[in-house]
């Protein structure tokens, strides 16, 4: 039997489980609207008899190790998700097997955004935009084209209010409130959209503290499901500075990673890594069911966030030159932009305690647009899918005092 029929094998049996335990559900629940429910003695039994959950370790870690090294992409990487979701035997073999983006690369769960990117390489991701409703979705290419059909990591909403303007940013694309079960985190703005702040719905290390906000959400003891709150952690500070050039100059962009140690860039340096997310309405997501926790775990290398005593990374656009023969600020984005725009920009870090201020050569992040409403978003380590996101969305956004 090949691996692909093993996995078609393995759904068919745990759908079934899944149809009878809804059924059982639908005929206890009566009317009414449907509420997300734990799952029951029985259907835990069933589970426990399928003959997935009997195979013998070894074997077992055998065959998860072959499935993970076979499936390398989207969209059949989505096997190795469904495997993960089998039962708690298989659920704990898979997440030991797959490696960080750090390590691998490779986006798999979804509390990969979250994580560092590759430390070899880029991932290469671009995002949608719709005028219409103010959205903008993020997804991973497939292929080595600049813009393809993708796989969909992350959706952001624009909110404007009297004095600021908020990115409500989601892993769903059809629920981007901040009351959502799928709400990870935000960007805000000031009232001239000269400085952001990226807020962290989970902490990214610990004894990260929250923010003072009205917006964090505050559980009722009386609750029957009672979540994590939503809180506001601050992750990154952006500003952009006045342009005194006037509009043939580029935009000058700063951004302090506060959940990140000044460190992390240089050789044998740690970031903060989120290995799951907190006991939550995310229970309720089925693509991420299997990551219950009492509570958010970080990698213990880096559990004590240094940031409190060290410096905090600082990254800074790199500096364009200005082509004479085209007329026009020129960057190398290696074949990644096509489009000429303020928006388009290189991230570097910034040695700023050195006597040169020198920049460094390796972009940590770029981000450039390629058609009228698309465009390219390739980040590495030490920042996450989430923090690029959320950083290139506030390039988006109207700059009265920078235009």
């Amino acid at each position: 039997m090949s691996f692909r029929s093993l996995i078609q094998e393995m759904r068919d049996e745990f759908g079934s489980i899944s149809r009878h335990s809804l059924r059982s559900r639908s005929h206890r629940g009566g009317g009414g609207a449907p509420r997300v429910a734990a799952v029951g003695p029985a259907e835990a039994a069933a589970m426990q008899q399928s003959c997935w959950a009997q195979l013998p370790p070894e074997l077992l870690r055998e065959v998860l190790v072959r499935i993970e090294e076979s499936e390398a992409w989207w969209p059949s990487r989505r096997d190795v998700v469904a495997c993960a979701g089998v039962c708690r035997s298989w659920r704990g073999i898979t997440k030991e097997i797959v490696r960080v983006p750090e390590a691998s690369g490779k986006l798999t769960f979804p509390i990969s955004l979250k994580q560092p990117g590759p430390r070899d390489g880029t991932l290469k991701c671009f995002i949608r935009r719709n005028r219409t409703t103010q959205t903008y979705y993020l997804y991973i290419g497939l292929t080595e084209a600049l813009a393809d059909d993708g796989k969909f990591l992350l959706a952001a909403r624009k909110c404007r209010k009297p004095t600021c303007t908020d990115y409500l940013i989601s892993l769903d694309m059809s629920d981007m409130s901040k009351g959502s079960n799928t709400y990870i985190g935000k960007l805000r703005s000031n009232f001239l959209g000269t400085k952001f702040t990226v807020y962290d719905a989970h902490p990214p290390y610990d004894g990260a503290v929250v923010s003072k906000s009205r917006s964090a959400r505050v559980v009722g003891l009386n609750q029957v499901s009672p979540r994590v709150p939503a809180g506001n952690y601050p992750v990154s500070h952006i500003s952009y500075e006045l342009n005194v050039l006037g509009a043939r100059g580029p935009r000058r962009m700063n951004c302090i990673m506060d959940s990140i140690p000044a460190s992390a860039v240089q050789e044998g340096g740690k970031a903060p890594t989120q290995t799951e997310f907190p006991l939550s309405g995310l229970d309720s997501f089925p693509s991420i069911s299997f990551f219950r926790s009492k509570s958010a775990r970080i990698d213990s290398a880096t559990s004590q966030l240094s940031t409190q005593k060290e410096e905090k990374l600082v990254l800074k656009n790199k500096s364009p030159r200005w082509h004479e023969q085209l007329q026009c600020w020129c960057l190398n984005f290696r074949g990644r932009v096509t489009v000429a725009s303020v928006k388009n920009f290189q991230l570097v870090a910034s040695d700023e305690n050195g006597p040169t201020n020198q920049e460094q050569d390796k972009v940590i992040l770029q981000f450039g647009k390629i058609g009228k409403d698309l465009f390219t978003m390739d980040y590495r380590y030490p920042i996450s899918a989430f923090q690029s996101f959320a950083i290139c969305l506030s390039s988006f956004d109207t700059k009265i005092a920078c235009e």
